[in-house]
C-alpha cells in the first residue's frame, strides 16, 4: 500500500505541474467533461454547466453527514463548489448546480482553507462537483502543499467526467466518490439532458478503479484511499438500480464499498415528471439492499 495521500509523491516527482500544464489546457476552450461544451470561458463565454473562468465556492466546512469512513471522528473537510455539468431535475443542491450560488475563491484562498480544515482536524479535504473545475483544484494543491497540506484528497462527483481528465488526476487523488445515477440511457436523458451517460460512467468508474483500488479503511475507521461508490435509490426504476449492482460487482469489484442512498426526496423540477415526484417507498429501499446483498456485493450499505 503506497503512502497518503499519493499527491505528495507526484508533487516530488514534478508530475504536479505537468498536469496542471496539461489540465489548463482543457480549459480554454473548456473539454474537461463529456459535454465539450469548447466555451472559452477566460473569455466569459459560458457553457452547459455555466462555470465562468473563475473558481466560486458555496461553502466550506467539517462535514458530519457524510460516510462514516469519511467522517471519522472530525469531519469530511467538505468544500462545496458551484455550478454543475449535470443539473439533474431532481438535484436537492440545484441552488448551487443550477442556480451558482457562491462567491469568487481565489487560488491562495482555496488553499488556505483546506489547510484551514485539516487544522481543524478533519480526515480529508472533499471537492463537492469538481469537475468543471479541475484544472482550478490541481493547481491549488500544488499551492496548498507548501502550506503544509497532508490529508488525502476526495473527488466527489456525478460521475459524467471525461475519461482523458480523469486519468491526469492519477496519483492526485486519494478517494474517488462517484455517483452511479443511472445506467438506462433514456432515465439519463430525460432527467439530465446526457443520453451518453451510462457508457461514461462505467468508463470512468472503472479507470477510478484502477487508479486507487477499493476502499483503504484504516485502523481507526477512517477511509485512506480507493473509490467510495453511491447511487441514489429512486422511484419507480427498481431495475435500473439492479443493472447497476450488477454492473459494480461484475466490473469493478465484488469488494466494492457502494452507499445505497435512502433520502430521494422531490426536489427542483422532479414535481414535473410524474415517476419522480414522490419519495421511494420502504419496499423500494429494502429490495435494492437485499438484491445487492443477494448478488455478493459485500460492503454494500446503506448511510
Amino acid at each position: 500500500m503506497e503512502d497518503f495521500p499519493v499527491y505528495l509523491k507526484t508533487k516530488s516527482e514534478g508530475i504536479l505541474d505537468e498536469r496542471i500544464e496539461e489540465l489548463e489546457s482543457k480549459l480554454n476552450p473548456c473539454v474537461l467533461c463529456p459535454r465539450t461544451c469548447r466555451s472559452n470561458r477566460i473569455a466569459d463565454e459560458l457553457g452547459y454547466c455555466r462555470a465562468p473562468y473563475d473558481l466560486y465556492v458555496s461553502s466550506a466546512f467539517p462535514h458530519f453527514g457524510e460516510e462514516a469512513p469519511l467522517v471519522g471522528t472530525n469531519g469530511s473537510g467538505t468544500i462545496f463548489l458551484s455550478h454543475c455539468n449535470l443539473k439533474c431535475i431532481f438535484c436537492q443542491n440545484y441552488e448551487l448546480s443550477t442556480y451558482g450560488e457562491g462567491i469568487h475563491c481565489s487560488y491562495g484562498r482555496l488553499a488556505t482553507l483546506m489547510v484551514e480544515l485539516q487544522q481543524r482536524g478533519c480526515h480529508n479535504i472533499n471537492f463537492v462537483t469538481p469537475t468543471h473545475y479541475v484544472p482550478h483544484i490541481v493547481k491549488t494543491l500544488s499551492i496548498a502543499i507548501e502550506k503544509g497540506l497532508t490529508i488525502p484528497l476526495v473527488y466527489n462527483c456525478g460521475g459524467y467526467e471525461s475519461i482523458e481528465v480523469v486519468k491526469l488526476l492519477d496519483g492526485i487523488v486519494d478517494i474517488y466518490m462517484p455517483d452511479i445515477k443511472f445506467l438506462n440511457g433514456k432515465l439519463s436523458k430525460k432527467f439530465c439532458k446526457a443520453e451518453d451517460y451510462p457508457e461514461i460512467v462505467k468508463e470512468v468508474i472503472k479507470e477510478m478503479q484502477r487508479q486507487v483500488g477499493d476502499l483503504y479503511i484504516d485502523e481507526h475507521g477512517v477511509a485512506k484511499r480507493g473509490l467510495l461508490i453511491r447511487h441514489l435509490v429512486l422511484p419507480t426504476f427498481c431495475e435500473d438500480t439492479k443493472s447497476i449492482l450488477r454492473f459494480v460487482r461484475d466490473e469493478v469489484s465484488e469488494h466494492a464499498f457502494v452507499n445505497i442512498m435512502a433520502q430521494y426526496h422531490p426536489c427542483y423540477r422532479a414535481n414535473e415528471y410524474e415517476e419522480i415526484s414522490k419519495r421511494i417507498t420502504t419496499k423500494e429501499y429494502f429490495e435494492a439492499i437485499d438484491y445487492a446483498q443477494s448478488i455478493g456485493l459485500t460492503r454494500a450499505f446503506t448511510h
